[in-house]
C-alpha cells in the first residue's frame, strides 16, 4: 500500500517553513497598537467569564473596547493617508 501523506507533506512544507518577509513584519508592526488593544479587550472579557462582572470589570471592558475602536480609527486614518491625530 502506498501512502500519500508523506508526499503531500514534502510538497506543502516549503511554503509554511519560511520566515516572514520584511513587508509582512512591517505590516505587523504597523498594526501592533490594534493587536495590543484587542489582546487587552480579550483579557478583560476572559476575566469576567467565571464570575459575575463587577462594576470595575464592566468599566475595564468598556475602556478596552474604546481603545480597540480608537486603534482601528488610527489605523484606518493612516491607511487613508490622513495626518495622525494625537
Amino acid at each position: 500500500m502506498r501512502y500519500i501523506v508523506p508526499v503531500q507533506a514534502v510538497v506543502t512544507a516549503a511554503e509554511f517553513d519560511r520566515e516572514p518577509t520584511a513587508a509582512e513584519l512591517d505590516a505587523i508592526e504597523h498594526e501592533m497598537p490594534l493587536i495590543r488593544a484587542e489582546v487587552e479587550l480579550l483579557d478583560a472579557q476572559i476575566a469576567t467569564l467565571d464570575r459575575a462582572p463587577l462594576p470595575l470589570d464592566r468599566r475595564r471592558v468598556r475602556r478596552a473596547r474604546r481603545r480597540v475602536l480608537a486603534a482601528r480609527r488610527e489605523l484606518s486614518n493612516r491607511a487613508a493617508g490622513s495626518p495622525e491625530v494625537a
